[in-house]
C-alpha cells in the first residue's frame, strides 16, 4: 500500500482522488509469412515500414479485425493465428497507441496491392530487413514469428 496512504486516518471517500489513466487506443498487426522468407510490410506516410492491421470497430473481436484491415490494406485474405507480442508505440512525439500483432498466413498466392493507407505494400525478404526503416516493435515480432515456425 501507498505509505501516503497508509499513514492517512481520513476514510477512503474523503481522499484526494486520481484520474484514473487514460488507455492507448489499441491496434492490431499482423506478421504474414509468405513461406518463401519473406513478411509483408506497408510503408506508411512517414516512410516508416510497418505490418499491416488497424483498429477494431466497435464490439469487434481483435482477430476478425485484424483479417478485415490486412483485406483493405493489401487485399489479401489471411488466417488470424496465435499472439505474438503487444507492447506500448509512441507513434509520433505524445500520441502512444497499444499493439498487439498476431501471427498470419495467406490463404492464397495472390500479389498484395497497395491502398489508400500506404505508398507501397510488399512481402520483404527477411534477409532485407536490416536496411528499412522498421520500427524496433515490429522487427521483434517478425523475429518472434519466424523463430516460432522454424
Amino acid at each position: 500500500m501507498d505509505a501516503q496512504l497508509a499513514t492517512d486516518r481520513r476514510p477512503p471517500f474523503a481522499r484526494p482522488c486520481q484520474a484514473p489513466p487514460v488507455s492507448d487506443p489499441v491496434t492490431v498487426k499482423g506478421v504474414v509469412l509468405d513461406g518463401r522468407g519473406a513478411v509483408l510490410l506497408a510503408r506508411n506516410d512517414r516512410r516508416e515500414w510497418e505490418l499491416p492491421g488497424g483498429r477494431p470497430e466497435a464490439g469487434e473481436s481483435l482477430d476478425i479485425a485484424l483479417a478485415r484491415e490486412i483485406a483493405e490494406e493489401t487485399g489479401l485474405d489471411v488466417a488470424v493465428g496465435a499472439l505474438i507480442a503487444a507492447w506500448r508505440f509512441e507513434v509520433v512525439p505524445g500520441r502512444w497507441v497499444r499493439v498487439i500483432a498476431y501471427g498470419c498466413t495467406p490463404r492464397d498466392a495472390r500479389a498484395p496491392r497497395v491502398s489508400a493507407e500506404h505508398d507501397a505494400v510488399r512481402f520483404v525478404p527477411l534477409a532485407a530487413l536490416d536496411g528499412l526503416r522498421l520500427p524496433a516493435g515490429y522487427r521483434a515480432a517478425i523475429d518472434r514469428r519466424v523463430a516460432a515456425v522454424n
